[in-house]
């Protein structure tokens, strides 16, 4: 039976994980590691690198790599390599692969169910973007879940205690938080807010901009012109905010970074923390505003609040730690793995959705109660936002309200749905729109026009709109103009599980070429030894069948194999076998 994983698509690492028994266990990749880097690259000969892989030779391969692409889901952003536009789904759905590969490996079955995880504070394109990678995946994705709440799950399994906990999620690309009530078997998501544009990667831009700049004004060299000495200064410096986090001062070397008059030029440069903190410093207070928002939305003090979790690897930058301790007035509780905790959660949801007869009673009874991060509202005269479903509302959740016509003898309507806390529509997001026709004619403030907004478990909406007076109704699914058809994700799955088959048969081939490769370096051997004591015939025959197999073998060109020279490679090997049965039993 295939079993359901929960990942955590982040924006500079992902995780996998499992539910085993009624614990949440992580599952490691094919490189040993228990995160997976977020990172992608397109070989010159149109191989896929995903992971370490891709990060190895970033440096080098710097236009075709592609990094944090989780910040420009639901846009329409476009990577092009070789003549191919990839989308942030596709890039999306390359990593997942992997995930979902290396969770077959572990499990030695196959894996099509899915709990993929998004900042809470991911709007509605985003969330139907992150689905769409699944498909593209081949995952059939059971539910789209908030960050900070699988968190809450993972930690909530083992402390079921009525508390309320505060979730602080700075991961690489996205900060959230939210105040959760964890009750008898209940989880319930009291506030959600956060900020979608900042995260681990901010910090890592601040600490390169300085470190390029100071080297500009001692050198007159400005790397930011080179792409690949760019690189590896980020790549440091990423490396250098890693070491502040538990040391005073980080050491930045990189010899022959550049030339100047045909010499060489080294950039050495040692930074301390405090050096760290100030260049960072409103990154951190920029967490503080959505903290406080959160509780107020929440209706609470910071003095009710029992645990404060903290998740995402930026939280352990240690001023961050102490903005949340001056925040919130706890100690922040570190009895959860920050890179982990995500996938354990969304593990433990897929396991409950899947409804798996493995899973105990525990898992079960466990009611996961979430949010909207955001307003949803239509547009009405004037430009004014108004409301069907306040941000914080529990979801899924259905809503509708009546609104009439702003003209006399108006027989249709345009719709506009929006995303955001704002007045005036044109301050927030434009989810989607549609027109609804066929409007009895009568005078203005005659019709009612009833709008339901229907949001489900995944924070994906429906928007519908009826006329009461005839009966007349028009609805649509919202997707964003930024996100792929339906036809689009078919071609991508299609292209996906093309490379996926193009990539086995090459593993497949490569495999009987070894093979045939060293059965060859056999026959020559054993002829050496024993072919004296065969007849001229069989010797001749043995050698013209190893001669063709060793040239098949040294003229296959890896990058351009085919079911005929699959075939041939095959036949060839078949071949020697048979004529060398002799020679081996001699």
């Amino acid at each position: 039976m295939s079993r359901v994983v929960g990942i955590d698509l982040g924006t500079t690492n992902s995780c996998v994980a499992v539910l085993e028994g009624d614990q949440p266990t992580v599952i490691p990749n094919s490189e040993g590691g228990r995160t997976t880097p977020s990172i992608v690259a397109i070989t010159k000969n149109g191989e896929r690198l995903v992971g370490e892989a891709a990060r190895r030779q970033m440096t080098v391969n710097v236009d075709r790599t592609i990094t944090s692409i989780k910040r420009a889901m639901g846009t329409t952003y476009r990577k092009r390599i070789d003549g191919k536009d990839y989308s942030p789904q596709e890039i999306s759905a390359i990593i997942l692969a992997k995930l979902k590969s290396d969770a077959e490996s572990y499990l030695g079955g196959p894996v099509s169910d899915a709990v993929i995880t998004v900042p809470a504070y991911f709007d509605d394109s985003q969330r139907q973007a992150t689905k769409d990678a699944g498909r593209i995946a081949g995952l059939n994705v059971l539910r789209i879940i908030n960050e900070p709440t699988s968190a809450a799950l993972a930690y909530g399994l083992d402390n079921g205690q009525a508390q309320k906990i505060l979730v602080y999620d700075l991961g690489g690309g996205t900060f959230d938080v939210s105040v959760i009530e964890i009750g008898d078997s209940v989880i319930e998501v009291l506030a959600t807010a956060g900020d979608n544009h900042l995260g681990g990667d901010d910090f890592d831009e601040r600490l390169l901009d300085y470190v390029i700049k100071t080297f500009k004004k001692e050198t007159k060299v400005n790397l930011a012109k080179d792409i690949t000495a760019s690189q590896r200064v980020r790549e440091a410096c990423e490396n250098a905010k890693k070491e502040l986090s538990f040391a005073q001062t980080a050491h930045i070397n990189l010899p022959f970074i550049s030339t100047v008059k045909n010499q060489p030029v080294h950039l050495d440069m040692t930074i301390t923390r405090e050096q760290f903190n100030e260049l960072t410093y409103d990154l951190v207070e920029r967490t503080a505003g959505p903290v406080n928002q959160a509780l107020s939305d929440a209706g609470i003090t910071r003095n009710q609040i029992d645990k404060v979790l903290l998740v995402g690897g930026s939280t352990r930058i240690p001023a961050v730690v102490d903005k949340v301790r001056a925040i919130t007035g706890r100690e922040p509780s570190k009895n959860m793995n920050p890179d982990e905790c995500v996938a354990m959660g969304a593990a433990v949801q897929g396991s409950k959705l899947s409804g798996e007869l493995t899973v105990s009673n525990k898992v079960n009874d466990i009611l996961l109660m979430d949010v909207t991060p955001l307003s949803l509202s239509i547009e009405t005269l004037g430009g004014v936002a108004n409301v069907i479903i306040p941000r914080n509302s529990a979801i899924p959740t259905r809503a509708s309200k009546i609104f009439t016509t702003a003209g006399n003898f108006q027989r249709d309507v345009e719709i506009k749905v929006y995303q955001g806390e704002r007045h005036f529509t044109r301050d927030n997001k434009l989810l989607g729109n549609f027109r609804l026709s066929g409007i009895k004619r009568a005078m203005a403030g005659v019709p009612q026009i009833e709008v339901t907004f229907d949001m489900d478990a995944n924070g994906i909406l429906k928007v519908s709109a009826k006329d009461l007076g005839r009966g007349v109704e028009q609805q649509i699914v919202i997707t964003s103009s930024t996100n792929l058809s339906e036809e689009e994700i078919r071609r991508a799955r299609e292209d996906a599980k093309k490379y996926e088959d193009d990539v086995a048969g090459a593993r497949e081939f490569k495999d009987i070429m070894n093979e045939a490769e060293s059965y060859v370096y056999k026959v020559e051997n054993l002829l050496e030894t024993r072919g004296a004591q065969l007849d001229k015939k069989e010797m001749k025959r043995i050698k013209s069948d190893c001669e063709y197999l060793k040239k098949l073998v040294t003229r296959t060109d890896m990058n351009h194999v085919d079911d005929v020279e699959m075939g041939r490679m095959k036949e060839a090997y078949r071949q020697l076998q048979e004529s060398a049965e002799k020679l081996e039993t001699m």
